[in-house]
């Protein structure tokens, strides 16, 4: 086994600091360094995490300042949008590699940045600042000090739409409806448990950040320019994201060239899925079979030349946390799902 490395987690209070203090519980190669939280420092970590309240060791920990931090091999940034731009210069020189799971770092184009991410806009992008899909992961990120992490429902959305535009299978507009749980919106959300719980509501038909993110993700990795409409809506659930996406196959494409996409996409990867067919009621991708998992499920429907492809992942684990270990064990080459073979939690 490889020698042992040093984390640490920046904004570790909220949900995705939480889960990926909780997951580092069962990794064997790295130790917990330090978890920052400006408003907790000084508290005990079990107490605004109540689950880590089962690891006595890191329960116990308390919470220190990105000020008294110290020097570790692995710094991940869970800290809000635009809030790591504005101290990663103190941050630099105590992390080797540092791991954004915010969304400061995604979009390469200055104007989409400035209209998405505007705070980050008035920093700049850092030179050498990369984005990391972990399945696209390639021993030139290695030495990459900072690498950002895709979005939640970018990246479920992703894993929908990428085979067959890789394979040059669709023409035309892309719809993509992505359906996600209330942890999407962090500890300070706004909206009261009362009206999420038995609703659902579209809250972003047209215009999310993550829409852009999408394409310029598959025009990297697929080579292709696709037009996309993304919406997203709220569940009512904690946790978990599903997304369904419409696309027009072009003429002469036949279902078995879908299965043979994924399968030529998906077959050698550890965490995404492809099921064929979906078929109801269980051969299709559903929250409680991924949710707690790193996994990814991907299912395909084909009519005609329409195709219907569902996704479904975690947002707190494969969306965030559970992508965030998989590049650093990657990063650092230890097993890809060291620390990520929990399962789903059916029922």
């Amino acid at each position: 086994m490889s020698e042992q490395i040093t984390v640490s987690v920046l904004g570790a209070a909220g949900f995705v600091g939480g889960e990926l203090i909780r997951l580092l519980q069962s990794h064997r190669q790295v130790k917990l360094l330090d978890a920052t939280s400006r408003a907790r420092a000084g508290q005990a970590i079990g107490r605004s995490l109540p689950a880590l309240r089962h690891f006595p060791e890191a329960g116990r920990k308390r919470f220190s300042t990105i000020e008294t931090m110290r020097e570790a091999d692995v710094v991940f940034s869970c800290l809000p949008g635009g809030v790591l731009p504005r101290v990663l210069a103190q941050i630099r020189p105590k992390a080797k590699r540092i791991i954004n799971l915010a969304g400061d770092y995604r979009l390469r184009d200055p104007a989409l940045l400035a209209t998405h991410y505007p705070e980050t806009a008035a920093h700049g992008v850092p030179e050498g600042a990369r984005y990391l899909i972990p399945e696209f992961w390639q021993q030139d990120y290695a030495d990459c000090q900072l690498i950002n992490l895709p979005g939640c429902m970018a990246v479920a959305t992703f894993y929908s739409l990428y085979p067959l535009v890789a394979a040059g299978l669709v023409e035309g507009e892309i719809v993509a409806e992505a359906k996600t749980g209330s942890s999407g919106s962090g500890k300070e959300s706004a909206e009261h448990p009362a009206e999420r719980s038995h609703n659902y509501r579209p809250y972003k038909l047209s215009g999310h950040r993550h829409e852009p993110e999408i394409i310029q993700a598959l025009r990297d990795h697929a080579g292709s320019e696709v037009a996309l409409r993304l919406s997203v809506g709220s569940l009512d659930g904690p946790r978990g994201i599903s997304v369904s996406s419409f696309m027009t196959l072009r003429d002469g494409v036949t279902e078995l060239d879908v299965r043979k996409a994924f399968f030529s996409a998906y077959g050698g990867t550890r965490f995404v899925r492809y099921l064929g067919q979906a078929q109801g009621p269980w051969n299709v991708p559903m929250l409680k079979t991924v949710v707690g998992s790193n996994a990814v499920e991907v299912a395909s429907h084909v009519d005609g030349r329409r195709c219907t492809v569902i996704s479904a992942l975690d947002n707190l684990i494969k969306g965030a946390a559970g992508q965030g270990i998989q590049a650093m064990n990657l990063m650092h080459g230890f097993s890809e799902d060291e620390g990520l073979t929990h399962g789903g939690m059916w029922p």
